[in-house]
Parts: structure tokens; sequence; C-alpha cells
């Protein structure tokens, strides 16, 4: 697992419920030893040794762009999902993406590849959600929404059904999607408005 932090620490988790016995970090940060008492091992530029015998890597970075740039050179991703969560099987789910407990995904959705669909986030009919998309825990999305790459879906947020949320798009916590929301931009409120750029 690439990144030992609070993220990384929920993603070892799944990883035992799905049969891992096995588990190391890597992480970046120097001061680190161990994370959920599973020793690091490494940086993240180690990953190629590990891969070299025959391990399975997941990358739990949180920030969007950072885990796309990781994950964009792995070629042994794998998909990790909660089994408290309730995935139609009509649905796709590309490498490399984490779908936590109580997580509801329903008919038909594609869920591409490093995507986070966090604790309890829904997922209704018919959605597209794009590369390295972060769903919030609580986020709860309309059918047929088009999430684009890289946009973060804040916690406790709603997205009505038919809207289409372009790439590196932010939408705060709470906020209530009733319209289409532009590439790279950021909304806030109920309903949600624009207030600026997203920067991410």
């Amino acid at each position: 697992i690439i990144g030992a932090g609070g993220h990384g620490k929920v993603c070892a988790e799944i990883a035992e419920l799905n049969g891992y016995k096995e588990i190391v970090f890597l992480d970046n940060d120097i001061n680190k030893t161990t994370c959920l008492g599973y020793p690091i091992k490494g940086n993240n530029k180690d990953v190629e040794k590990f891969i070299s015998k025959g391990y399975d890597v997941f990358v739990a970075i949180g920030n969007n762009k950072i885990r796309k740039d990781i994950s964009e050179n792995i070629n042994q991703l794998v998909t990790l999902i909660h089994p408290q969560s309730v995935i139609s099987n009509t649905c796709t789910i590309e490498k490399g993406t984490v779908i936590m407990p109580n997580v509801v995904i329903n008919s038909s959705c594609k869920i591409g590849k490093g995507v986070i669909i966090n604790t309890a986030a829904t997922i209704d009919h018919d959605c597209t959600i794009s590369d390295y998309v972060h769903i919030s825990p609580g986020a709860h999305l309309g059918g047929t929404c088009y999430i684009g790459e890289k946009a973060w879906i804040g916690l406790g947020s709603s997205v009505i059904n038919n809207i289409e949320i372009e790439k590196d798009a932010i939408i705060g916590a709470g906020s209530v999607i009733i319209r289409k929301v532009e590439k790279g931009m950021k909304y806030v409120g109920n309903p949600a408005k624009m207030i600026g750029g997203g920067g991410n």
C-alpha cells in the first residue's frame, strides 16, 4: 500500500477483509516506521522492488492528482471492495479503486480507475464516475450523473439526477448540485453556486 496515512489505514483494513495476509506500506515520510501495526518498508519509489516479488499494489493517497501521478506507472494495481458494500452485478469497476463500507452502487454504473467511493456514499443507476474521482463519505448521486476525472464530491453532498460535473471540479461539503458544474471550479451551498477555482 502506497501511503501510510489515515486513508491507508482504512484501505489496509479492507485489504485484510479481502483476504490479504501480508501487508506492507511505502511512504515518503522518513519519520514513519509502521502504520496500523504493519511495517513501512521504503518510499514510493521502492514499489518496483515489491512488484518484482509478486506483490499486489494499492495507492492509498487521498489527493486525486497525486494518486493519478503515482498510479499511472503501475500495472499491478488491485481493487479493494469492502464486503459490507452493495454493488449491482451490472456495474463495471476499474483497477486501483476502493469502495468503502455501506456504499451502495446501483445498476449499470461505470466506475473508473483509482476512484475513492467513501463510507456510506450512494450512486444511483447509470452513473459514470471517471478516473481518480473522490466521492466523500455520505455523498449521494442521483441516476445518470457523469463525474469527470479528478473531481472531488464533498462530504454529505447531494447531486440530483442527470447532472454533469466536469473534471477537476470540487463540490463543498453538504452542497446540493442541481445544475452542471464547470471544469476546475468549486461549488458550495444549497443550491450550490460557483465560488472560484477548484485548485485540484
